[in-house]
């Protein structure tokens, strides 16, 4: 019995840490209904309007999960950013959906970093269970048809791994 405790007590120990040293590559993770449509819930935004992966359906979404207590996800907003803004007329879309904090929290951290890409609410930590998230960030993209696109990364991304995971789907005919 005490090698069980001991085995649950290091599990614990290396999910708290990785969240304080993540590894400056990411791990690519098998995503949670891989080839199939992408799980949809229904969270506020931080304007206030319920939001859906299914409302942008028709274009490549890169979903982000993050918090403001992580750092590798302040580091990584940015380049976000970046992304949204010079894809989004080819039909990208950038959400970064906020893992169990308030409105006001998430919507403050956004502002101070700038971010005009869509910030969800997800206070139930729904897409976090469902795309299997074990740290933050994690980063799912999701194709123009709404299926999850193998494989998910679980740490924070470069602007060059960004471009080079969405590249063969923003060539892909709409």
């Amino acid at each position: 019995m005490k090698w069980l405790f001991a085995a649950a007590g290091a599990l614990i120990v290396a999910v708290v840490l990785k969240q304080y040293f993540p590894s400056t590559h990411p791990a690519t993770m098998q995503v949670a209904a891989a080839g199939k449509l992408a799980p949809s819930f229904a969270v506020p935004s931080i304007t206030g309007k319920n939001e859906t992966l299914a409302t942008y359906r028709g274009n490549v979404i890169v979903m982000n999960l993050w918090a403001t207590w992580c750092p590798p996800c302040r580091s990584e907003m940015p380049d976000l950013e970046k992304l949204y803004v010079t894809y989004h007329s080819r039909g990208l879309v950038v959400i970064g959906i906020n893992q169990g904090e308030s409105r006001q929290r998430a919507a403050s951290f956004a502002q101070s970093l700038r971010i005009k890409y869509p910030i969800w609410l997800d206070t139930e930590q729904q897409y976090g269970r469902t795309y299997i998230a074990i740290g933050l960030p994690t980063t799912v993209i999701i194709d123009r048809s709404g299926k999850a696109v193998p494989p998910g990364f679980d740490g924070p991304l470069t602007y060059s791994q960004m471009t080079n995971a969405i590249a063969p789907l923003i060539r892909a005919k709409r």
